[in-house]
């Protein structure tokens, strides 16, 4: 009798955390469809009145510009800081892995270094840079960093995982004529797959939902990111709309919800870095 309760107080007890875990979520989609003045004006989850009304206000659009728009700037954003981290960060990783070179254990513990760093002590020297260059109001400042290996967590994860790969496999390309670029591109690359989508999985999320580098880099709303977007809905008038703010964070929250759906089952296997099996 022991064994089956502690089943199902186990069960129980999960069932409770999930509960707790998606309630933000449950109450976000619930709240689209009750007015404004219902949101913050009463405590009842389920709305008694469910109306579309904020839905329409979103897909009208805001200070001139629909929320189409807002949405392809966050997925070029999301894209292009996707591919720059990956490419970048496994060519780096796989110099740091792989080739012998001089000051190879001091550059790599500079670029750990860097991981103690926070952004803002960051942004002002970054933006002045930019600034001289004439480049602010442009998406260069926030995808610059992304093709050169400015990522050092995901270099780190990659750097790790490639350590667990057995040199034999270079050693063998390289006796039958392949050189570093075929070893990378036909060997690691394939090998890594649990590691680079684990560092898209992350990079996505994390440029999707970017709030503070796009407000201090741009200024123009029609570049705006779906995060800035959510913030005109509070600015826009002396009455903030709750209703379209929630509706345009719903509709915000699908994309990453199902990129991370999508791509789920390499993250457990990416981020142990467990290499090759059998």
């Amino acid at each position: 009798m022991r064994r089956p309760l502690t089943r199902v107080a186990w069960h129980v007890g999960v069932l409770v955390l999930l509960a707790i875990v998606l309630y933000p979520i449950v109450w976000v989609a619930a709240a689209t469809f009750k007015p404004s003045e219902a949101i913050v004006g009463s405590l009842q989850l389920l709305p008694t009145a469910p109306t579309l009304a904020n839905y329409e206000r979103v897909f009208e659009g805001v200070v001139g510009v629909g929320v189409g728009r807002f949405f392809w700037n966050s997925a070029v954003l999301a894209v292009l800081s996707v591919v720059g981290t990956v490419a970048s960060s496994a060519l780096a990783a796989y110099a740091f892995a792989r080739l012998r070179f001089r000051g190879r254990s001091v550059l790599f513990a500079i670029m750990i270094a860097t991981l103690l760093l926070p952004f803002h002590v960051l942004i002002i020297p970054q933006y002045v840079v930019f600034q001289n260059l004439d480049l602010v109001d442009t998406y260069v400042p926030l995808l610059a960093g992304k093709f050169l290996a400015s990522e050092a967590f995901f270099v780190f994860l990659i750097v790790q995982f490639i350590r667990q790969l057995p040199r034999e496999l270079d050693e063998s390309a390289k006796i039958d004529g392949a050189g570093h670029w075929t070893v990378f591109w036909h060997i690691i690359l394939p090998l890594c797959r649990p590691a680079l989508i684990t560092t898209a999985i992350f990079t996505f999320i994390w440029s999707w939902n970017d709030f503070f580098g796009p407000l201090i880099y741009l200024s123009t709303p029609d570049k705006y990111p779906l995060p800035l977007a959510l913030q005109l809905f509070i600015d826009e008038t002396t009455g903030s709309d709750f209703g379209a703010l929630m509706a345009m964070s719903m509709l915000a929250l699908v994309p990453v919800i199902l990129f991370f759906l999508f791509f789920q089952r390499f993250l457990v296997e990416g981020v142990s870095t467990s290499g090759l099996k059998g």
